[in-house]
């Protein structure tokens, strides 16, 4: 083992040490929730996201519903996010394509998802991580983008960059608790442009 693999290696056991109960901050019920509000959380907060999502699946709790409307009958219910009538198009097309080319279920992997309007690598490795426990990559959002800098786990600024180098450095089976570790941190312990962001203090 790497110097580096040895250091990755005790970074993750003193967060997991830390935040044994780190977990995706999205609710969601199913694949197609949290499809939808992963989508949703694009520049804006999980809080946010978590309070506009409940009257939204009420509503429209399946692909088929939400395919059966406009994008403009989905805006009233998501215009406290940022962004919304974009969004509305994203979950509305999304759900239309699940619907008709996926016999109204999320698809399982990689190649499929990313088919899906308003889907990046990101939104995927989400889905796949969290609905599917598949570990197909690391979900680098502004905090594990900025803690993996910090902690000196890469000196990539691009989020796919970042995220190679992080495969490399651990686990397949550690990728999604990974991401939830490192957001969790970075939330509640190393602020944006706060100096407690040093491992050994974790």
């Amino acid at each position: 083992m790497t110097k580096k693999k040895e250091r990755a290696a005790e970074l993750y056991n003193a967060l997991i040490t830390a935040y044994p109960d780190a977990h995706c901050a999205l609710n969601y019920n199913n694949p197609f929730e949290l499809l939808v509000a992963t989508i949703l959380s694009a520049q804006a907060t999980d809080v946010g996201v978590n309070k506009a999502t409940p009257a939204l699946f009420e509503k429209h709790p399946t692909p088929e519903s939400m395919a059966a409307v406009t994008p403009e009958e989905l805006e009233p219910l998501i215009s406290t996010i940022g962004l919304f009538r974009n969004k509305a198009k994203s979950i509305h097309a999304s759900a239309t394509m699940i619907r008709d080319d996926f016999g109204s279920e999320v698809p399982d992997n990689m190649k499929d998802l990313l088919k899906l309007r308003g889907v990046a690598r990101k939104t995927a490795n989400v889905v796949l991580g969290n609905a599917f426990g598949k570990n197909e990559g690391v979900v680098v959002d502004t905090h594990v983008g900025r803690l993996a800098g910090r902690f000196g786990l890469t000196k990539e600024t691009k989020p796919e960059k970042i995220e190679k180098d992080l495969m490399k450095l651990f686990p397949q089976d550690d990728w999604t608790m990974l991401s939830h570790l490192l957001v969790r941190h970075g939330r509640e312990v190393c602020k944006k442009r706060g100096a407690l962001c040093d491992s050994n203090d974790i």
